[in-house]
């Protein structure tokens, strides 16, 4: 492996592990002589820039009894070999990229050798090894105008870019209607339960996150082995999914609140920006404790839109609220449980029917209105909020937006904006879901009495946050 140059020599002067990186890079050499080094400048998410060592050459992968040749780079960051690579596939003009469990639509590859790198252990030698597997048993390159072409290599290429489902053929650039849940117990269970029951998947794919405290299940799932359900412990197998739901928590011995809090903020670094990478595309479903500040710190960490990052948030409240209100007091008109999840939420109705075709208004709050929510809020004072119960609120939510369906939730989102609100705060607010997230109901004017428990959410929320190392 040439080293000598002087655009590599000058980039290589800055990595802070300059001897131990040319050890590496000369192993590299030695079983994959194809790999050539070069210079660039990479471009990172956040629109910064850096001048790196890539790799570039061909993998050999095998499939169906022929030989392809993948091509791959790879960008070295300057704390190499201590830290990953950025792994990238490179097709020429008359290949296409195939969207997948290890790879996405811009060709970003994602291995679990990559999510679990630890050096010395980890080496891009044992990486190049995986990736090659990995490609062989799902191949991420498919040829462009296979169809045209006679060449049996091409139209074997062509004939593995369609999958075969339970409903025929599917293209693969055809969406298809994946949810990931992400974190095990009780509430990961119930989760996955709902939405089979409740929404029509393709996959459903249920991963077990070993930091998390809500454990268990995922060893049951994988002996009664159910249909359209893959267990795993690897965040790369959610890749492509339309929905990644979060019921993880990593509750630590920690004796104050905010150190409790920590704990969760802490696991959420280690899987959020993965989650988002890997499904760019997903509205992020959270559900773990507390709700509206852990969707806050997933919106912070995925760097995703307001607008997919949600938190399930009153939506169990909001549905009981309203089956009470026109069950029980044969009230016919839809309501919210709105604001933080604790004793501060408060109940705003809407100004239109439930068989009502006019999107929904929320109605200003009146003298009228309020003994009526007050007594339907009495009803359901002691209906806890149990795994199931809440599995359900989230297939619910789930459901609208693998349907797009532009029903209104009570979900958590970014509040700042709404009724006069400047803070940066998380708080469940009416939105209507659909396939591209949540978009809120407009605000409106709140009695003395409810106005005063939202600013005090606000105010608890924004010290928990300020504390917090996000």
């Amino acid at each position: 492996m040439d080293l000598k140059s002087e655009k590599i020599e000058r980039i290589l002067s800055k990595y802070k592990f300059h001897d131990v990186a040319i050890e590496e890079l000369e192993k590299i050499h030695r079983i994959y002589p194809g790999m050539r080094p070069s210079t660039g400048t990479y471009t990172f998410s956040d629109s910064t820039q850096k001048d790196l060592l890539k790799l570039t050459g061909n993998i050999p992968v095998k499939y169906e009894g022929r030989s392809y040749n993948f091509p791959v780079q790879l960008w070295l960051m300057d704390s190499f070999p201590f830290t990953p690579p950025i792994c990238l596939l490179k097709p020429t003009p008359n290949m296409a990229i195939r969207e997948g469990k290890h790879v996405d639509a811009r060709g970003r590859i994602y291995l679990p050798g990559l999510h679990n790198w630890d050096h010395p252990k980890s080496s891009v030698v044992g990486l190049l090894t995986e990736m090659i597997a990995k490609f062989e048993e799902d191949p991420p390159l498919s040829s462009k105008n296979a169809a045209d072409n006679k060449d049996p290599h091409e139209l074997l290429a062509f004939v593995s870019n369609f999958q075969i489902n339970d409903g025929g053929v599917r293209h693969h650039d055809q969406p298809i209607n994946k949810v990931s849940v992400i974190g095990g117990g009780d509430l990961g269970m119930a989760s996955v339960m709902s939405v089979l029951s409740k929404c029509k998947v393709d996959k459903l794919v249920f991963i077990d996150v070993a930091e998390s405290s809500t454990k268990g299940g995922s060893t049951d799932l994988e002996i009664f082995s159910l249909p359209k359900v893959e267990v795993s412990r690897d965040l790369s197998a959610s890749a492509g999914s339309r929905v990644v739901i979060v019921t993880a928590n990593a509750w630590s011995g920690e004796q104050s609140y905010v150190s409790v809090v920590q704990t969760n903020v802490d696991l959420y670094r280690g899987i959020i920006p993965n989650l988002a990478r890997l499904s760019p595309n997903a509205v992020l479903l959270i559900a773990s404790q507390p709700v509206d500040i852990m969707t806050h710190v997933a919106w912070r960490q995925s760097g995703l839109p307001p607008t997919r990052v949600i938190g399930a948030g009153c939506n169990l409240d909001s549905e009981r609220l309203s089956h009470v209100l026109d069950i029980n007091l044969n009230t016919h008109k839809p309501a919210w449980v709105i604001g933080e999840l604790s004793d501060n939420k408060i109940a705003v109705m809407s100004n239109t029917g439930l068989s009502s075709s006019v999107m929904p208004e929320i109605a200003p709050g009146s003298n009228s209105t309020k003994p009526l929510l007050d007594r339907a809020f009495d009803i359901m004072k002691n209906r806890g909020q149990r795994s199931w119960s809440v599995g359900l609120s989230i297939a619910d939510i789930t459901n609208s937006i693998l349907t797009n369906k532009m029903k209104p939730h009570s979900v958590s989102t970014l509040a700042q904006g709404w009724g006069g609100i400047g803070a940066e705060v998380f708080l469940s607010l009416p939105c209507i879901m659909g396939a591209n997230g949540s978009t809120r109901l407009a605000g409106v004017s709140l009695g003395q009495e409810d106005d005063s428990k939202v600013r005090e959410s606000i105010t608890s929320l924004s010290n928990l946050m300020s504390q917090l190392k996000i």
